[in-house]
């Protein structure tokens, strides 16, 4: 038996703790370097659909999972200020049956906790905390490695490979890659979490809701292991008005809308605006440098699978990363493999944020097939990308 495979990450988010995981099960050794001091994740909640539930029950999450998340029974669809949901899409029990996982809501910090934890329990992890000055090279399918440690130390490597999973804004696609800067889409979401009293007869806290007006709409969701509930509020934002949004509240039509209104009153200027840009790239990689989750594809929040995206990149890459005679191969594979679905995943939820914010007359047609749909049309709609097996070559 040889050395190990060593592979560095760069961040300690969803995407890099994930595929640390899957890399460590197949026996390589993993370096994680984190530029925040501790584990940081920014956000509310996220929404795990049964494509990632899967990758995570695999690495064998499932009950940890479990214990921090929330199984939703329903999405609640309410266009307009109606009184009564014009539809309530199936979940619970069903969506699992159908698709072998469930789909659930949990915070975005205890995901990022659970998988820390799982981190920890791997001698071949190696989660590195508050460096700085990270610096890559990539030459004739070498990579060598620099980043000063905390304690002042210079850390130097020449890792089988090097992964980005460093976010929207990563440096390793910009300044290794030389990729671009991630692309501002025109809009914001503005992000809460509130008590549930405070919200009582404004919506159904064992379901979803997902409230559409033109313009804009909002998602409600339920955090029961952190006595709250989550808040969603997507607008549309001139460029020039994103340096002062932290001085604001969001802007908002919400007269003659009772339920808006009692949920806008009960968040009052707790909200939290975070920018939402987009990243297209037609190449993740360089010689044994490659990008995964935001780093590479960035999308829209409108069909929840940002977090999704990143779990299945890393159950696809880290098998590869093992197995392959080289970096390169690797992610050359892993681009060949991803790279359509991904795409399709963004136009999709491209899609869906002009279907949300539709104007009269076209959202009365949107309005009824909602309706002519039924309750569980989403799961025919939706089959290829909730019944996706990362293990297979869809």
């Amino acid at each position: 038996m040889g050395t190990p495979r060593t592979i560095y990450i760069s961040g300690a988010g969803i995407a890099g703790l994930t595929l640390a995981h899957g890399l460590a099960k197949f026996g390589l050794q993993v370096v994680v370097l984190e530029r925040n001091s501790a584990i940081s994740e920014f956000g509310a909640g996220l929404q795990i659909s049964p494509n990632a539930r899967k990758v995570l029950d695999n690495l064998g999450l499932g009950e940890a999972i479990a214990e921090k998340s929330f199984v939703p029974e329903g999405i609640d669809i309410f266009p307009d200020g109606r009184a009564e949901p014009l539809q309530t899409l199936t979940l619970g029990s069903e969506i699992a049956d159908r698709f072998g996982a469930p789909y659930a809501v949990m915070h975005r910090a205890d995901l990022v906790e659970v998988l820390h934890a799982a981190a920890r329990r791997f001698a071949n992890i190696d989660v590195v905390f508050g460096v700085s000055d990270i610096a890559v090279q990539s030459q004739g399918g070498a990579v060598t490695v620099t980043a000063a440690e905390p304690d002042g130390k210079t850390r130097r490597a020449q890792p089988f490979a090097f992964v980005g999973a460093d976010g929207v804004r990563s440096q390793t696609r910009t300044d290794v890659l030389d990729g671009p800067e991630a692309r501002y889409t025109g809009k914001v979401a503005w992000r809460a979490l509130v008590p549930p009293d405070r919200l009582h007869g404004s919506v159904r806290l064992d379901r979803t809701s997902l409230l559409l007006a033109s313009d804009f709409h909002m998602v409600v969701y339920p955090l029961p292991h952190r006595g709250a509930v989550n808040l969603a509020l997507f607008t549309q934002e001139a460029q020039s008005d994103l340096a002062v949004l932290d001085q604001r509240a969001p802007r908002v039509r919400a007269k003659g809308n009772r339920r808006l209104e009692a949920i806008l009153g009960a968040v009052g200027d707790g909200w939290t605006p975070w920018v939402l840009s987009t990243v297209e790239l037609e190449n993740w990689h360089k010689g044994a440098v490659g990008l995964i989750g935001d780093a590479a594809h960035a999308m829209l929040p409108f069909q929840a699978q940002g977090a999704a995206m990143a779990i299945e990149d890393a159950a696809v890459l880290a098998p590869l990363l093992a197995a392959s005679p080289n970096a390169e191969h690797a992610f050359k594979r892993f681009f060949a493999l991803r790279h359509q679905r991904v795409r399709r995943v963004q136009e999709v939820s491209r899609r869906n944020g002009k279907v949300f914010h539709m104007r009269f007359p076209s959202k009365l047609a949107r309005n009824a097939v909602i309706r002519m749909e039924g309750p569980r049309g989403h799961f025919k709609r939706l089959d290829w990308l909730y019944g996706y097996d990362p293990g297979g070559s869809d």
